[in-house]
């Protein structure tokens, strides 16, 4: 029988535990259709995401908002009512590491993006994965409930980009709605969702 997480299983990460979720986050994102379109060959997927995952991380390490599971097999970064990512970190990173060829498509899916984002404060899920050899375990759902408590008992709406169609259902089952599809060209689709404080 497989063990499965629960809430009690989540931990906070500091600073010093970003490399390990990091790390966790780039084996997770290894099959998003999202990030191998952004990075299609592996050694440069490997060379520039862990970097991108920093940048958008970044600021949930800072906040005390990042959390996992276990030795970091799975991990979630939440950006708290009025943080934003670093949006010109960001940029620059894509400007250095993808073709120039690619960025006016890249560039143009991210401005969708931000078309999503809800006005009101809402806490914002950056990124959250679990190392494949390690999925199925119910470690994603921990993480979720985890981070939603806190969402209700604010009274705070939640709001993701699902860059993978297969874990729409996951975030479903845990109150999140499409709002629609974000898609630019040759892009994957990415599905914004938002969640209303239960």
């Amino acid at each position: 029988m497989v063990d499965v997480a629960g809430d009690s299983d989540v931990q906070t990460a500091g600073i010093s535990d970003q490399s390990r979720l990091v790390a966790a986050i780039v084996l997770a994102f290894s099959v998003d259709p999202a990030a191998r379109w952004t990075y299609p060959a592996p050694e440069t997927y490997l060379k520039h995401f862990p970097d991108l995952v920093r940048i958008f991380g970044r600021r949930a390490f800072e906040c005390g908002t990042a959390n996992f599971i276990g030795d970091a097999q799975a991990a979630a970064m939440w950006l708290p009512p009025s943080v934003q990512p670093d949006e010109e970190a960001l940029m620059a990173h894509f400007q250095r590491t993808v073709p120039e060829q690619d960025q006016d498509t890249l560039f143009a899916v991210f401005e969708q993006m931000g078309q999503y984002h809800p006005d009101e404060p809402h806490w914002y899920l950056t990124l959250i994965g679990a190392d494949p050899s390690q999925q199925g375990k119910g470690y994603g759902s921990a993480l979720l409930k985890h981070a939603l408590r806190r969402c209700d008992e604010d009274g705070t709406p939640a709001y993701l980009e699902s860059s993978n169609p297969k874990n729409i259902p996951l975030y479903q089952r845990h109150g999140f709605e499409v709002l629609g599809t974000i898609q630019v060209g040759s892009s994957p689709p990415i599905t914004p969702m938002l969640r209303h404080a239960g």
